[in-house]
């Protein structure tokens, strides 16, 4: 034997035991063919089903947001006003207006789609109409490919245009529903602020929004004829692709603005969202989102700041207390629930100087204040050690009904999301992609599960609360992880992803349904951005079953 060889065995040894560690969740996926198709997928870095990116012929070329055309289902209300020849692409002067400049390539007399900021107006269409409960459903990153190959998974209809079928929003017919799709791209994008001053360093940005339909199709199904075009780097014409938090901002305000505002214009100037205008007229405001609480859509849903990243002063606005934007303080939501528990951190440079070393979503002297228990005004639901998740915030609904006090969910597992769903329903990612290698799949232990709720539990105690509180409501949902999935070209994520939000949609229905119905309702479902999947392959989805 070789002196050496000894030690060869040993790092071969060990080499195989990372690879395995590493790969444990994949091997553990034998039955959940969508987990092999995503874990081979990642280990050649190719699918004939499909890709995420420019390039066809890579499984992921592109790992973050695009400027597609994206979804919109409304139940209770409908699109006319705003689509077709309500278009205000069809119109030169009222891009301009919008944009505050004609964008290029933009002006189209034929154009289908409408604006994002339309959503803004069609929530305040339906209260000027008389609704009563007004709800923004947003599934973060959600684009039309991306609700297809769910679509596909859940009931194995294929289809190749259209809104399609096999999903509960897709389906459901209970109600007046409409489907349409809109235009995403930001003001700007390339604008610096500065968090303490809250103010913009450069409010014209570096590169401007838009939408070329021609290149990049003029309805969600149609060909990209220039691949590079939604992610701002044609030759042709460059638009900029959106974000979160300009996006939500234009869903919340009705304006563009730049890429990470929240709930400001390109100048920096606070704009007021539609909840805490609803507020004015006592409508009771709650916000429900899969992912941290003050992240950028649930942020923007009440709170001001130059940048979404600053999360605790995000936080203190959407609470009632003092903020580096409203140093005396909003009223507050009715209702807030979502991730960011177990989340800490010591510094945190993107939240300024008044980042206080803990929690990275809220400070402990905020949580402490707004307790009842301490004297404040909401009942509070922590991811508590040994005990179910769907308990506590049963618990705390209950007494928010009884005492008339608004109600404070935090709970979270890994990244300060809820757990992840597969696309089999179950809670076992495999391996991701991302920075041009894989990425170890998240664990979740059994405590992560049971200590956790759903989404549909949280958007259920928060309709519960608000209903007691006032008869005239407004409620964000955000299902943030299928932003997470697809920033991780995760096929297996995103559609569980997908399904979650569709079954929390399923049990707001049922809600609806037995109170009151649809007459003073008004639901608007949609993403605030697309990503860049293309699903080539549908059939590769269909669900197969084998006889015993």
């Amino acid at each position: 034997m070789h002196p050496n060889s000894g030690i060869r065995f040993c790092v071969s040894c060990l080499a195989l035991l990372l690879i395995v560690e590493f790969w444990q969740p994949v091997f553990a996926q034998g039955s959940d063919p969508i987990a092999k198709m995503q874990a081979d997928a990642v280990a050649t870095r190719r699918a004939d089903w499909g890709h995420w990116g420019p390039n066809p012929k890579t499984y992921s070329s592109w790992k973050t947001h695009s400027n597609r055309l994206i979804p919109v289902y409304t139940f209770g209300i409908d699109l006319r006003s705003v689509c077709g020849q309500n278009s205000l692409y069809r119109d030169a002067t009222a891009i301009e207006a919008l944009y505050g400049f004609l964008p290029d390539e933009t002006l189209n007399p034929e154009a289908e789609y409408f604006d994002q900021t339309d959503v803004y107006r069609l929530q305040k269409s339906a209260i000027e109409s008389g609704k009563k409960r007004v709800i923004l459903f947003v599934f973060d990153g959600m684009d039309w490919d991306t609700t297809r190959v769910a679509a596909i998974a859940k009931s194995g209809k294929i289809y190749d245009e259209g809104r399609g079928e096999g999903l509960h929003f897709l389906d459901y017919r209970g109600a007046m529903t409409d489907f349409g799709y809109c235009v995403t791209s930001p003001r700007t994008e390339g604008t610096r602020v500065n968090v303490d001053d809250q103010t913009v360093v450069n409010p014209e940005g570096k590169v401007p929004g838009g939408y070329h339909a021609a290149l990049g199709g003029d309805a969600p199904w149609r060909p990209i004829t220039d691949a590079e075009y939604p992610i701002g780097k044609s030759k042709q014409t460059v638009h900029a692709f959106a974000e979160s938090s300009a996006t939500a901002t234009s869903m919340t305000c009705g304006i563009k603005t730049y890429n990470d505002a929240m709930n400001v214009d390109f100048m920096g100037r606070e704009v007021l969202p539609i909840a805490r205008t609803l507020q004015n007229e006592d409508f009771a405001i709650g916000v429900v989102t899969s992912v941290p609480i003050s992240h950028a859509t649930p942020g923007c849903a009440y709170a001001n700041n130059v940048h979404r990243n600053d999360y605790q002063d995000l936080t203190r606005d959407l609470i009632g207390r003092p903020s580096i934007f409203h140093p005396g303080g909003l009223p507050g939501v009715d209702v807030l629930i979502g991730g960011g528990w177990g989340i800490d951190k010591d510094k945190d440079a993107a939240q300024g100087k008044n980042y206080v070393p803990g929690n990275k979503y809220i400070a402990a002297d905020d949580l402490a204040a707004i307790d009842v228990n301490n004297g404040g005004e909401y009942v509070v639901a922590l991811r508590t050690s040994g005990v179910a998740g769907p308990d506590v915030l049963t618990e705390a609904v209950q007494k928010a009904k009884q005492n008339h006090k608004r109600l404070f969910g935090f709970f979270g597992a890994q990244a300060g999301h809820l757990p992840f769903q597969t696309a089999d329903g179950n809670y076992d990612p495999v391996v991701s992609y991302g920075n041009q290698k894989p990425v170890k799949a998240e664990v979740y232990s059994k405590a992560d599960l049971h200590e956790n709720v759903k989404l549909k539990d949280a958007a259920l105690a928060a309709i519960e609360v608000l209903d007691s509180r006032s008869d005239r409501w407004w409620l964000m949902i955000e299902s943030g992880d299928v932003d997470w999935a697809n920033h991780s070209n995760n096929i297996d994520n995103s559609i569980g992803a997908v399904l979650s939000g569709d079954e929390a949609f399923a049990t707001i229905v049922e809600w609806i349904e037995r109170n009151g119905g649809w007459d003073e309702t008004a639901l608007i479902l949609t993403a605030d951005h697309g990503h860049y999947f293309t699903l080539d392959r549908p059939e590769a989805f269909v669900p197969t079953t084998t006889e015993p």
